[in-house]
């Protein structure tokens, strides 16, 4: 694969910066790749996002020889429409509708170039968002069902996270054979989603134990257990087992806790894993098997790609499309997977475009407009305040007048009275000073005469 001659030609490109949480991965311009021999250069429209590229990104993924070390590029599959041939390549033409997988990691960018033999053609009538969402999901579903289960008619199959990308796949195909029994675990609001497509005894895992549901319906187990959460559920899996059952790990989701890498989280279920004994299987007659899809050879990973679209044209399975994301909005469209929000696969594409960022007012703006509410609201409150201040006081105050006067009108009365009782306590005593007047006269007169 060699860069493209024309240096203005770029390619928009999700690229993994260091291992963390959302801000790590970024939309870079990067050279154009020009198709290398046994290659073609696809215009990406649509890709899809897996659990796996969740814990690339925190740095907790392991697949051999295919260890992480950032600045890298992400993205396992994708579906577009083919732009350029590659020397030797005569199974395609420019124009031709196609879905990709690669190995090398580089599906989330606008233009891909891809090894021959991991294109194919879309069957008539998908979109490139159900063409992209039906190569990792449904080739992991095929292998670990068809491959390791050895599904067959009557058997009874457990399907944890049924609601995810995998879950979907492999509820539809359970239902390619008859008489399957399908448990799905799934938070409850996702129950009449997961019926619908197939599950018949839908379990809420948040509220529920999953042993014990299962037990009450089918007390001798199940056939299959598809586990992708690890830790003690890989124990509590094993446990329902029926003899010739076989439980197939295929992930470790216990591990993820939020956006970025916990630490408690993977010691947790790190250690909470009980160690299988050769020797005890050997007595409980059970299989445990493990699956990872980007440890597998590309022919296997073709043979189960072109089964599954061959189911896709005869109407026996069909995708379920979550989402569709712009790059630009890369952090909601994991955070959808990270907080189990999804019925389905979650999509990303270079040709959406990004939803408009929410404004957030202000705080300054915002304290603002509350203080003139509060200043009006202050000064309405302070207007009835003194409306009914004026209205109150002449009543107060005729009170207080009446209650003065009356006491002035006492006041005077009881003077009165005093003056009244002064008088008549005068008028005695003058009119006996005047009787005593009147009787001295005449002694004076007597004497007058007798001198």
């Amino acid at each position: 694969m060699a860069e493209s001659e024309n240096t203005n030609e770029k390619s928009r490109t999700l690229v993994l910066n260091a291992f963390g949480g959302h801000d790590k991965i970024k939309v870079v311009e990067k050279a154009r790749q020009k198709p290398g021999a046994g290659q073609v250069l696809v215009t990406i429209e649509a890709c899809g996002i897996n659990f796996a590229e969740l814990m690339m990104r925190q740095g907790l993924y392991s697949a051999g020889k295919q260890a992480l070390k950032p600045p890298c590029e992400l993205g396992w599959e994708g579906a577009g429409v083919v732009a350029e041939l590659g020397e030797g390549v005569t199974t395609f033409q420019v124009g031709d509708k196609v879905l990709c997988m690669t190995f090398t990691r580089n599906m989330w960018t606008e233009y891909a170039a891809v090894n021959v033999e991991n294109v194919h053609a879309m069957p008539e009538g998908m979109s490139f968002e159900e063409a992209a969402a039906i190569q990792v999901n449904y080739v992991t579903a095929y292998h670990m069902l068809f491959e390791f289960g050895n599904l067959r008619k009557g058997h009874k199959v457990l399907i944890h996270m049924a609601a995810g990308g995998v879950g979907v796949a492999a509820t539809q195909l359970c239902r390619t054979v008859p008489d399957v029994v399908i448990f799905g675990t799934a938070s409850a609001q996702k129950h009449d989603a997961i019926k619908e497509n197939g599950v018949d005894h839908p379990i809420d895992y948040r509220t529920q134990d999953y042993v014990e549901q299962v037990k009450k319906i089918s007390p001798e187990g199940v056939d299959i257990v598809l586990d992708p959460l690890s830790g003690p559920d890989a124990a509590k899996g094993y446990s329902l087992l029926k003899p010739f059952g076989k439980i197939i790990h295929f992930g470790s989701a216990n591990t993820i806790s939020g956006s970025t890498k916990s630490l408690w989280k993977m010691a947790r279920t790190y250690f909470s894993v009980k160690n299988y004994n050769p020797l005890n299987i050997i007595t409980d007659n059970k299989a445990v098997c493990g699956y990872h899809m980007g440890c597998l050879g590309g022919e296997l990973i073709r043979e189960a790609v072109i089964a599954v679209l061959d189911l896709y044209r005869e109407g026996k399975v069909k995708p379920k499309v979550d989402s569709v994301w712009a790059f630009e909005d890369i952090s909601k469209a994991m955070g959808r997977l990270e907080n189990r929000e999804n019925i389905g696969k979650v999509i990303i594409s270079p040709k959406k475009a990004p939803e408009p960022p929410v404004e957030k007012p202000k705080p300054v703006e915002k304290s603002k407009k509350k203080t003139k509410d509060q200043k009006k609201e202050a000064e309405e409150a302070d207007k009835d305040a003194t409306e009914k201040n004026d209205d109150a006081k002449p009543e107060k105050e005729t009170d207080g007048e009446k209650a003065a006067e009356g006491e002035k009108k006492e006041e005077e009365g009881e003077k009165k009275e005093g003056e009244g009782e002064k008088k008549e306590g005068e008028e005695p005593k003058k009119e006996a000073e005047e009787e005593k007047k009147e009787v001295e006269e005449p002694k004076e007169g007597a004497g007058e005469k007798s001198n």
